[in-house]
């Protein structure tokens, strides 16, 4: 079973924003880093342009039981960052997994067993 950890530090966000590979859809964006360890770290970021307080925490917690629920289909040893778009205050569970699902094969980063 795979362990993921949070990406809180700044200078760790900066570095991943910088050196890391980056795609998009319509509600999220990707950054992504290899971090030549076992584990992945996930940091999700979402801003106030999206909403106040009580929606930026719902797409936090969207996002994170997405990852949380697909963990095995992603690669080991990366760093990820998943970023919030506008459009992702519009829109439920189900969309927010389509559109995780889609940007882990764009980085070629999910592996469906």
């Amino acid at each position: 079973m795979k362990y993921t950890k949070s990406i809180k530090k700044n200078h760790d966000f900066q570095k991943i924003y910088k050196q890391g590979k980056s795609y998009a859809n319509k509600y999220l964006v990707m950054y992504v880093l290899e971090n030549e360890k076992n584990e992945n770290r996930l940091g999700i970021s979402v801003s106030k342009k999206v909403g106040n307080s009580v929606i930026r925490h719902r797409i936090t917690r969207l996002i994170r039981e997405a990852y949380r629920l697909s963990e095995l289909f992603f690669r080991c040893g990366i760093d990820i960052i998943i970023v919030a778009r506008v459009a992702a205050k519009e829109i439920n569970y189900f969309e927010i997994k389509s559109a995780l699902k889609h940007l882990g094969k764009l980085h070629q980063i999910y592996i469906r067993k």
